[in-house]
């Protein structure tokens, strides 16, 4: 697995070849397009992508855990998790890629 990572200076660049908006254009937009996800999944919403895949937001409610190490229980707080739920073409694309 190689160790590149997609960051948003990437996307904005690809947003400034694929679309031909100015740089300053090109990251204005990728900022506010995640600036909506992320409001979205804040207020609760579900953020579907087509052919990409479902961001989601689950509560998760409290419970107890243990250390591992001494076996000690320990109270765990009810907490919001961010999920997300790739689609079936997603899926396939990334299991292809696995074959190159």
């Amino acid at each position: 697995m190689g160790d590149k990572t997609l960051t948003r200076m990437d996307l904005s660049e690809a947003v400034f070849r694929e679309v031909g908006l100015s740089r300053n254009e090109s990251a204005e937009l990728v900022e506010s397009v995640l600036t909506h996800m992320s409001d979205a999944l804040v207020d609760g919403e579900q953020v579907k992508i087509s052919s990409f895949g479902t961001f989601s937001v689950r509560e998760k409610a409290a419970r107890v855990g243990r250390n591992p190490k001494t076996g000690e229980e320990v109270p765990i707080q009810p907490r919001r998790v961010l999920t997300f739920r790739p689609s079936h073409l997603m899926k396939e694309r990334v299991a292809a890629g696995n074959k190159r």
